[in-house]
């Protein structure tokens, strides 16, 4: 596989309309975020849609939110496919914005989320986790795990979720800096006790990860739109607490870089790690799928080469789509061999 695009094509396949939004968004973006390290929340709120839970079904799925935690506004959303299924998976899910920006009522997030909920089928969870630099790492983490925590309580279970969600088939997902906490959070789940909830696979689309070194797909695309280095940069300054800001190394940084944690006696789940041609941080996401399977895991890689970074958030693109059907295979190869076992 190759680990830059062909130099025959030299600029992501996505219509006008869909570059145009994305240019917008990343304008935004970069003047939200201040060289002093804060941000500018009402500015980005302005571009931002929301969307409402809804208890009356859209596309075949009802939403809802749930309150976990008030005094740091932790709450997720739930998106529960209406057809009478037994017995399905439990998705949790963790939005993308470089652990700065967005959440679970974003329209956007809304929309796949609604996609993954009714297309695998799942019930799936969309974690409202607290954004940095406000609050710094590892806050992001914490607040993913605590949620499991909460899920796996029996009576909490009861009161948040659909009687047919079977938390002990649970899959953890997320994009961009999502990816990086669903790969964090598992380990450690893998390294702690649950009662009822058990973590069998993890979804990890076009994660956030870096490292002090440069690398080919860095220096290539270094003024792409959403994740330029520039921006790269201030995310990962902004979300290390201070005196680890400038540690590019770090293991919650550089997963499989020279300071990564040994996972190889760890009961890791299977994995599936999606990437796209025209990403900043594809030569990333490829080390990470070469560290996997180095350390022993079951792991399968996809690969958008004609795509760039958060093009499955725009369900217009052919795509999108083909992803969501990619996950929901690899979702399906993991419940037929728990079954089988």
């Amino acid at each position: 596989m190759e680990t830059v695009t062909p130099k025959s094509q030299k600029s992501p396949s996505i219509p006008w309309k869909t570059r145009f939004v994305l240019s917008v968004f990343s304008t935004t973006i970069n003047i939200a975020s201040r060289k002093n390290g804060t941000v500018n929340r009402s500015l980005h709120k302005l571009l931002e849609s929301r969307a409402p839970p809804n208890s009356k079904p859209i596309n075949g799925v009802r939403t809802y939110d749930v309150m976990v935690d008030q005094t740091r506004k932790l709450w997720f959303r739930v998106f529960v496919p209406t057809e009478h299924l037994e017995d399905i998976p439990v998705i949790m899910y963790y939005h993308g914005g470089g652990f700065v920006y967005l959440s679970p009522n974003v329209k956007a997030y809304d929309v796949l989320c609604r996609e993954f909920a009714k297309k695998v089928p799942a019930v799936v969870v969309s974690v409202n986790y607290r954004l940095a630099p406000e609050n710094r790492y590892p806050a992001q983490h914490n607040d993913c795990f605590d949620v499991l925590k909460y899920l796996d309580d029996e009576e909490n279970r009861s009161k948040a979720l659909p009687k047919n969600a079977n938390i002990s088939r649970c899959f953890l997902a997320g994009d961009s800096a999502g990816g990086n906490l669903a790969h964090h959070v598992t380990q450690k789940v893998c390294e702690s006790n649950f009662q009822q909830l058990k973590v069998i696979g993890v979804v990890a689309i076009l994660p956030f990860f870096g490292g002090e070194e440069r690398t080919d797909s860095e220096r290539q695309f270094r003024n792409t739109p959403l994740v330029s280095m520039k921006m790269i940069d201030w995310f990962w300054k902004v979300f290390m607490p201070p005196g680890e800001d400038n540690n590019r190394d770090h293991p919650i940084i550089n997963v499989s870089g020279p300071k990564a944690v040994d996972i190889s006696n760890i009961d890791f789940p299977a994995t599936i790690v999606i990437m796209a041609g025209f990403d900043t941080l594809r030569d990333r996401q490829k080390m990470y799928y070469e560290w996997m399977k180095k350390s022993g895991k079951e792991v399968y890689l996809v690969d958008y080469p004609k795509m760039c970074h958060g093009f499955y958030l725009f369900s217009e693109l052919i795509e999108t789509g083909q992803l969501i059907s990619e996950v929901k295979e690899f979702i399906h190869k993991v419940l037929d061999k728990v079954l089988r076992n």
